[in-house]
């Protein structure tokens, strides 16, 4: 359980099941937006939401209020100092383009990543079409209202939900009236500001909420630059809500690669090679809507439109470089290989598809019962090319282009994904509740090439599937709720794994759409048991949890070149991750302690061998990875602990550590590379509030107050910068650990100022 919400993790809510409870809520319609944790989002669509104790899993809540006192530059962040089995690794070398992973799932913005969460935006799924990825930077954090993570294989949520869902309400004028305008700056150049504004009359409301942010970045040629704006406009009567929210996104977003262990002790700041930048746009419509057509029957619906573009360009060493020095490497005819490139990949994408659900809130047999039916249509149409450039590397490892950019791949996706689900919670006695849920998906993914030299990459791929789930919640006190459950989720292939899958043809990411050999669905079978509760004479809430996870056929990268971004993707026959969550919250007068611990077993569950030449345990290029091996990249600890301090009327102070323990490097699958495993870590991180006025605010925040030095992920390549000042050289080209090393000490201060609102004495956010 998260430390922050866990209180929302044992609060008891009755929620009206019946007709004349909702004929009273002359309000119903707010709860769609409410700022509330006690109250989740078990479907897509909002609908009304059930009680936290009523959900058979570790449900981990939070509010936009609790995000904003910690100041967090992006979501990533806030989840992986408060989120119970969260660990987040910046691969990329950028803060807004990291992996998350929860319970071992990866949730990433790098095509090639296996993902395994689902994302949520006000009901409107924003895994992106064109390789399930989830681009972080995309999302406005300071907009969201409330958050949910609904752990486990949850079928509702439809494709990638093998490991969890996560589901994001945004704010309305209603809820959040009045505005905040915020400027913060401080280390690795960084400068920042946003604003929002709300407010209603009569039936209407209105919202927007902007978010600015430059940054320089603490590595060499890693800067981000955050444009993001959201929008909202509602109608709003006692049985009828409909929202038009528009969101709007323009970043460039630069990166340092991770770096051979040699370079990273002489300069952690230094890039492997470089340029490496993407530069993210989205357009995104939502119209969503609710209605209660009866006492006890609620129906809602969204429809939605979503253009991503995106442009990304990577440097690359060339591992087919065979000889010279690449000083005839111009571009002409008869000159020499390069020794390096720059590959662009450009991915354009419109997205629309809506979604519908029916709520039936009247008793069975004079039991409280809640029935909810609904489908979902999800459309994308992706135009992917990627280009490349011969180069060759100046003294300090860039790599310069001898040639024009030239088309090698140009191909047009299209998946649709269509789902029905339904979901129905029975309550046998007030103590004792069944939820029986289930959806059946259809997804298709139809591949085009452009180009018309690759008849091999044309197909198409279809992927049929129903999944079931049940669960059980007995409370037999408002103090103590138990659950016992188990769901099965599906995630299919996406166009980059299909046309990346023969190990005969690795292919560099993003992808060089080689051939489109099959593979198989990936099916996550999770069953979890676990209780919450509060101790009344202490003031302690706890949680507790143990999950097991297992995955059929999941997909995995398997790396075959230097740098690891060159491979192909395979079916896996088994794999687990398995656990244990607890989490536990203390007040001890103007203190409040939170802690969350979570175990995370990831492990191979079948034997296989896989090409992976940089390990040291290699075989003709071959390692031989056995059942029990652990899955790399997922730290097998992880625990958060918070402190929040009101010291003084108007002194607000925080301080979270978060521990991470080691982890296998991407390529030693083998867990047997004499490198080893990527140490673990210790951070302690400082955030305050001061209330100089009413209605302004100065804040700060210190990362990493001792500026441990520590990696978030590791992977196995060739080094073959082993020459004078880390340049250039062939010939002393070996196998090497790369890792990518965490940010120092970081220190920024701002002021925040509240207009159109009641005033406060102690402004400090909100904890619903």
């Amino acid at each position: 359980m998260n430390p922050i919400g866990l209180r929302a993790g044992v609060a008891v809510l009755a929620v009206a099941l019946h007709g004349a409870a909702l004929a009273e809520d002359e309000n119903f319609a707010t709860r769609l937006e409410a700022p509330s944790v006690e109250v989740v989002g078990t479907t897509p669509l909002a609908g009304i939401g059930t009680a936290i104790n009523e959900v058979p899993g570790n449900v981990q809540a939070v509010t936009g209020a609790q995000i904003e006192k910690q100041e967090s530059f992006s979501l990533p962040d806030f989840l992986d100092r408060n989120i119970g089995s969260v660990s987040v690794n910046e691969g990329q070398g950028n803060p807004f383009q990291p992996d998350v992973s929860f319970r071992g799932f990866q949730g990433s913005p790098l095509l090639g990543v296996p993902q395994g969460l689902s994302a949520f935006q006000d009901g409107v799924r924003i895994n992106e079409s064109f390789g399930d990825t989830i681009n972080w930077d995309l999302i406005p954090q300071g907009a969201i209202s409330s958050m949910n993570l609904i752990p486990g294989s949850n079928p509702v949520f439809g494709l990638n939900t093998l490991g969890g869902a996560l589901g994001m309400n945004m704010k309305s004028g209603r809820e959040y009236p009045g505005g905040t305008l915020s400027l913060f700056g401080g280390s690795f150049g960084t400068y920042s500001g946003n604003f929002e504004f709300g407010g209603s009359k009569d039936n209407f409301d209105y919202y927007i909420y902007g978010n600015y942010l430059d940054s320089n970045g603490w590595r060499d040629y890693s800067s981000s630059l955050i444009r993001q704006v959201f929008g909202k406009v509602g109608y709003q009567t006692a049985d009828f809500d409909i929202d038009l929210s528009y969101t709007f996104a323009d970043n460039n977003l630069s990166g340092t690669q991770a770096s051979p262990l040699p370079l990273l002790e002489s300069d952690p700041k230094a890039p492997y090679t470089w340029p490496d930048t993407t530069d993210n746009k989205l357009n995104f419509i939502n119209l969503r809507l609710s209605k209660v057509v009866k006492e006890d029957q609620i129906l809602a619906g969204n429809l939605y439109w979503r253009q991503f573009k995106s442009r990304g360009v990577g440097s690359n060493v060339n591992d087919a470089f065979n000889g010279g020095d690449g000083t005839q490497c111009d571009g002409t005819p008869g000159a020499t290989q390069c020794p390096g490139s720059n590959d662009a990949s450009n991915i354009d994408t419109n997205g629309l598809g809506a979604a519908l659900q029916y709520t039936l809130l009247a008793p069975v047999a004079s039991r409280k019962n809640s029935f909810t039916l609904g489908a979902s249509y999800d459309y994308g149409k992706t135009d992917f090319s990627q280009e490349e450039q011969n180069a060759v590397f100046n003294s300090l490892r860039e790599a310069v282009g001898v040639e024009d950019f030239e088309t090698e791949t140009a191909v047009t996706s299209k998946t649709a994904y269509s789902g029905f689900f339904f979901t129905d919670t029975f309550s046998f006695t007030e103590k004792l509740l069944l939820t029986l849920a289930g959806r059946y998906n259809i997804a298709q993914v139809k591949i085009q090439d452009e180009l018309g030299n690759n008849a091999d990459v044309n197909g198409t791929n279809t992927y049929r599937r129903f999944n079931p789930a049940i669960g059980l919640n007995f409370n037999p006190s408002p103090a103590l709720n138990t659950y016992i459950s188990y769901n099965q989720g599906m995630r299919a292939p996406t166009a980059i794994e299909l046309t990346c899958a023969d190990p005969s043809a690795p292919c560099p990411l993003p992808n060089a759409f080689l051939s489109d050999p099959p593979l198989d669905p990936v099916i996550a079978k999770t069953v979890e048991l676990g209780g919450r509760g509060t101790l009344a004479a202490s003031g302690t809430a706890w949680t507790a949890a143990i999950y097991q996870a297992n995955l059929e056929d999941d997909i995995q990268f398997v790396s075959t070149g230097g740098g690891g971004n060159v491979g192909y993707f395979t079916n896996i026959p088994k794999t687990r991750r398995q656990g244990i969550e607890l989490g536990l919250m203390q007040r001890i007068g103007s203190l409040t302690v939170t802690a969350a611990y979570g175990y995370v077993d990831a492990t191979y569950q079948s034997a296989f061998t896989v090409s992976s030449p940089n390990n040291s345990k290699a075989v003709g290029g071959d390692i031989q990875v056995e059942s029990g091996d652990r899955i790399p990249g997922i730290p097998k600890n992880n625990f958060k602990l918070r402190f929040d301090w009101q010291a003084q009327p108007k002194l607000f102070l925080g301080a979270s550590v978060v521990y991470a323990s080691g982890q296998y490097a991407r390529g030693d699958e083998n867990n047997e590379d004499v490198n080893g495993q990527v140490p673990g870590y210790t951070i302690l991180n400082l955030d305050g509030r001061y209330q100089i006025t009413d209605r302004l605010q100065l804040f700060g925040r210190i990362n990493n107050l001792f500026s441990t030095d520590y990696q978030t992920i590791g992977v196995l390549g060739r080094d073959f910068f082993r020459g004078p000042g880390f340049t250039y050289d062939r010939t002393l080209a070996q196998p090497e650990q790369f890792r990518t090393p965490g940010a120092p000490l970081g220190i920024w201060v701002g002021l925040s100022y509240a207009f159109g609102k009641a005033a406060s004495p102690a402004r400090g956010p909100r904890d619903d």
